[in-house]
């Protein structure tokens, strides 16, 4: 063989051997790193013109001694959001459908943490209250600062912690 085809040779298997190197480093990045979360925003439409209420009418007939007094609608939670951890600012919209949380891909709220499990907590509704259960998790699921064995009532802004994640119901 002429020199000339043994330095392509030799150069070849250096460029192969760091393509190797660049690719081995890459699949380490997204091990430490994990996966990227992509924060998309809705396109909101353009809010409609407010018409001004027409001017109350004067009275005609005797007044109510006692005026009614409209009853507060509760307002049911509509969001279940991640406030603290490597996921904060993750918004899940609650349904009927109960949420998964935790490291397994198969769940609705796909935590990469050490100290969740595969398959950590479940929310869920029922009769209009929303639930939180532990599924047998190694860390334990925490509601406020008490750990949950069994289905706990789920209070708007009282904060859920799964592994290191801290979790709200929020309207």
């Amino acid at each position: 063989m002429s020199e000339l085809t043994i330095t392509l040779l030799r150069l070849g298997y250096l460029v192969l051997l760091w393509l190797f190197v660049l690719a081995t480093i890459g699949v380490l990045r997204r091990d430490i790193y994990g996966t990227r979360i992509v924060q998309r925003q809705l396109r909101r439409a353009a809010p409609a013109p407010v018409a001004t209420p027409p001017a109350p009418l004067a009275p005609t007939g005797p007044t109510d001694p006692l005026p009614r007094r409209e009853s507060p609608r509760r307002e049911a939670p509509a969001r279940l959001v991640v406030t603290g951890g490597p996921l904060r600012g993750t918004t899940l919209p609650l349904g009927s459908a109960e949420i998964l949380i935790g490291r397994a891909p198969a769940c609705t709220l796909v935590l990469d943490d050490d100290y969740s499990s595969l398959r950590h907590a479940r929310v869920f509704e029922r009769a209009g209250q929303w639930y939180v259960e532990d599924l047998g998790s190694t860390n334990g699921t925490f509601v406020g600062k008490t750990r949950i064995e069994d289905a706990t009532p789920l209070l708007l802004g009282t904060p859920l912690k799964v592994g290191q994640s801290t979790i709200e119901l929020q309207r």
